[in-house]
């Protein structure tokens, strides 16, 4: 099974965001044991990089980062990606980009807390504790 984490489960495992650290922290270690094939688009190691760093020191921040880089996989963007994700329909644009690069790399879901701002993609999104509960049940 392949799944794209969005940015706000990693946040929530690396900045121990309570109340949902723990539920994102049971998806990264699926992805760590290897149980799921975790992805992440490349605009989002910026993203992620860029929220770290206002919180913790450069040293902290690139301790972060090799870790996700040892865990995760990187789907390019690209321009035609970034095209297609362009709309005037567009709610949030980093999501819908996550979307279409979900799509076009046969991704069976995103994980993210906003569930609703996937409304529209082809890629079902789910909640932490949804795809827990979905990865159980299918075992």
């Amino acid at each position: 099974m392949k799944i794209i984490v969005d940015n706000n489960v990693i946040l929530d495992v690396f900045q121990n965001r309570e109340p949902f650290v723990e539920l994102s922290s049971k998806v990264l270690r699926l992805v760590e044991t290897k149980h799921v094939i975790g992805y992440i688009t490349a605009n989002s190691i910026t993203d992620i990089y860029y929220v770290l760093n206002r919180f913790t020191d450069k040293k902290e921040t690139y301790k972060y980062m090799n870790i996700l880089l040892e865990l995760i996989e990187i789907i390019d963007v690209t321009a035609t990606d970034i095209k297609k994700a362009l709309h005037p329909e567009v709610i949030d644009f980093e999501e819908e980009l996550i979307s279409v690069c979900a799509n076009n790399s046969g991704i069976d879901y995103i994980i993210t807390r906003n569930t609703q701002d996937y409304k529209n993609s082809p890629v079902p999104a789910l909640t932490s504790e949804d795809f827990i509960k979905k990865f159980f049940e299918n075992i």
